[in-house]
């Protein structure tokens, strides 16, 4: 009877460590989900950097960091002008046509 007691006993503890056993291979098996999942989101990250490192290079071709801002500058300076020559066009044109008024009035 000893025999069976020992064996019964022997086989739960087995049992109990294939349990825990199982448990740690379903904690790795999820940690290395979640590894794999940012190794995915890293991989589309880099590749985003190589798209603008391409873009970079690219505009770099065409015109430096220094050439592009003097470029936005020189667009500011326009609108600037742009809105000074239609404020002024609106002004002289109601002088003409106050002028022109007057002269009929007259």
């Amino acid at each position: 009877m000893s025999d069976d007691n020992s064996w019964e006993t022997y086989s739960k503890l087995v049992l109990q460590q294939l349990g825990t056993l199982s448990t740690g291979i379903e904690g790795l098996r999820s940690e290395l989900q979640h590894v794999k999942d940012q190794l995915t989101e890293l991989k589309a990250k880099e590749d985003r950097v190589q798209d603008l490192k391409i873009w970079k290079e690219k505009m770099d071709d065409i015109a430096s960091p220094p050439q592009l801002k003097e470029a936005l500058t020189e667009i500011e300076n326009l609108k600037e002008f742009k809105t000074k020559s239609v404020t002024m066009f609106m002004v002289i044109q109601s002088l003409m046509a106050g002028a022109l008024a007057l002269t009929k009035m007259f």
